[in-house]
């Protein structure tokens, strides 16, 4: 997980919002405090001075309606100086005194006294005039550039206006002030904020650190890591959600462990399962698949992944998902070549909720092929037992209705009949006998009775018998080693194994031809090879020649009496003896029996 900056932190969030709460309640309170402050000392000025134009009015008064007969008395000009002088201060920048007429009849400033007896060409005097009140108006000065308050208040005598004193104060000094008491106030905000965002961070850290704390417990659960607790601080609700959340990875930490348990137990049936498994999603897509399904669909689990199921089964054109939620019966499979069959038998089951909402599909996948090949094979094998007895069965039941219809009296037809019933009863009791042996072969309680034999001599002894009995004209040519072969085998059962396998070579052999018998030593086996110079075996069925009641030519195999059973009967007991037997032809050029025996190399002294 991405780490979380510190510019993103709630640290800085919380800290940063208390701090501009701070800010904005001080700008609050500080433009209130200043605009009542500012209102406060510029009307307690105002006030000040305008006691002091009340009393200069009332003096004003007194001279300009004094009656003046003496010329020695000094003029009202000069009187009206006399007052004015003594108004002028810090304050008070000057007073001017303008009559009814407009004229200026005395000045506070010394060196204005040449405007004194000239008319005022101020507005706020002329407005004072007309509509006989006090004017007043903050103005800037144009020389200093500093505020000055400029009044003009009428001068009255018995109710009637006489005149207009217009005064100038240098209201600076307030506004000096007041930007003092600002200064201050800005200040001590400064010091509150800082104090303030110390506090926060503080305060912060108080709350943000179980949070912190909670967040990286959180983060350790998401990499599987259960081992850690947060630290509960108090138990406000901040020390409440702590305790909650260490019970939350506690029970989380064993639910866990619970999954993981049988999540492990799930995988260690499905790996050692030897049925295929498939499951899919409510769509049908493939989410899980374990190795023997993949073995036996022969395909890679990680390109399998959210496959359709019927795609990767092979029956998209025949059947649809819902078809298969649906199914009750096995779907078989075939996946059979020309030269290997390969059949599955799919059984599906459906993976419900509680509402009855279908969630998926198992698929449970069996190799069934070796079975259907059983049931074939038991199939044909008593298809084939049935013909041959039946073949031989029809025979003798044709001549022994013959003979008893009165052929038995016929000294030439009876013999006849009675020797093919005969040659047919030998050749059911072979069929028996050899079914029997395959039987025994087939038992897992059938034992070989194994010894230490001479392999040569044995060979050599059962070549002899047949070239003594042999009634065709054909030449037995030896290949064998003139040294001492030990073998440790089943004398009898190998003679039989021989016996059939040169008993098939004389039959196919034509006349004036060889038979070969030729032994080969190998480091840890020895292969021995009956070679004939018969009509051979077409190519397409040599490797079925050693399967039961099989025969290239079925006419002429019943015509010498075989059963297709010999073969079969060789094969099983060189298997048994840990080899292998098998064949290679040419067709019209003869065909070559091989047996392969397990051998260890001894030296004859070991056995003098």
């Amino acid at each position: 997980m991405r780490k979380v900056s510190f510019f993103q932190s709630i640290h800085l969030k919380f800290v940063l919002v208390y701090v501009l709460l701070i800010i904005i309640a001080m700008q609050i309170i500080g433009v209130y405090f200043s605009r009542v402050l500012e209102n406060e000392l510029i009307e307690n000025f105002q006030n000040s001075v305008r006691d002091r134009i009340n009393l200069l009015s009332y003096s004003l008064e007194e001279e300009m309606t004094k009656v003046r007969d003496d010329e020695e008395d000094p003029s009202l000009e000069q009187e009206v100086y006399e007052i004015l002088k003594g108004y002028t201060g810090t304050d008070i920048s000057e007073v001017r005194v303008i009559n009814m007429n407009e004229k200026i009849i005395g000045t506070s400033d010394p060196d204005k006294q040449i405007i004194v007896g000239q008319r005022t060409t101020d507005p706020i005097v002329k407005r004072s005039l007309v509509i006989r009140k006090i004017e007043s108006a903050i103005n800037i000065d144009r020389h200093s550039g500093n505020r000055i308050w400029v009044l003009a208040t009428p001068i009255k005598s018995g109710g009637e206006m006489i005149g207009v004193i217009l005064l100038t104060a240098d209201i600076e000094a307030v506004y000096g002030q007041l930007r003092n008491i600002n200064d201050i106030f800005a200040n001590g905000t400064i010091i509150a904020l800082t104090i303030t965002a110390i506090l926060g961070i503080l305060l912060a850290q108080t709350i943000t650190r179980p949070i912190a704390d909670m967040r990286r417990q959180a983060l350790a659960m998401a990499k599987g890591n259960f081992s850690r607790k947060v630290k509960v601080y108090g138990l406000d609700e901040i020390g409440q959600l702590a305790l909650t959340f260490n019970n939350l990875t506690k029970k989380l930490q064993e639910a866990q462990a619970s999954t993981e348990g049988e999540r492990r137990k799930l995988a260690s049936v499905l790996k050692y399962m030897t049925d295929g498994v498939i499951a899919t999603d409510r769509r049908g897509r493939i989410i899980l698949i374990n190795e023997p399904a993949a073995e036996l669909l022969n395909v890679s689990r990680e390109t399998v992944l959210s496959q359709p199921i019927t795609t990767l089964l092979g029956i998209e054109d025949d059947y649809s998902f819902e078809d298969l939620i649906n199914e009750q019966e096995s779907v078989i499979l075939d996946f059979s070549t020309k030269n290997k069959p390969y059949i599955l038998r799919a059984n599906f089951s459906v993976i419900q909720k509680d509402t009855g909402l279908v969630n998926g599909l198992i698929t449970v996948l069996h190799d069934i092929t070796e079975q259907e090949k059983i049931d074939m094979e038991r199939r044909e094998f008593v298809a084939n037992v049935s013909h041959e007895l039946r073949t031989p069965l029809t025979t003798m039941r044709s001549y022994i209705e013959a003979l008893a219809e009165g052929a038995w009296r016929d000294e030439e037809i009876a013999p006849r009949f009675l020797n093919v019933t005969q040659t047919e009863t030998e050749r059911m009791i072979r069929l028996v006998t050899d079914l029997l042996q395959l039987s025994k072969m087939d038992s897992k309680d059938y034992r070989f009775q194994k010894e230490i034999v001479n392999f040569t001599i044995l060979f050599n002894r059962i070549i002899d018998r047949f070239e003594i009995s042999k009634k065709q004209n054909v030449t037995f040519i030896r290949d064998l080693p003139n040294k001492t072969i030990f073998v440790e085998i089943d004398e009898d059962k190998m003679t039989q194994v021989l016996d059939n396998v040169i008993s098939n070579a004389m039959k196919y052999s034509p006349e004036g031809g060889n038979i070969t018998f030729k032994i080969q030593e190998e480091p840890k086996d020895i292969i021995l090879s009956v070679r004939d110079q018969g009509v051979g075996i077409p190519k397409g069925q040599v490797n079925k020649i050693f399967e039961r009641f099989y025969r290239v030519d079925k006419a002429r195999t019943r015509q010498l009496g075989g059963t297709g059973l010999g073969l079969a009967i060789a094969k099983e007991m060189v298997e048994a003896h840990k080899g292998e037997i098998w064949a290679e032809s040419k067709e019209g050029e003869g065909t070559t029996i091989y047996i392969k025996l397990p051998y260890e190399r001894t030296n004859e002294d070991d056995w003098a």
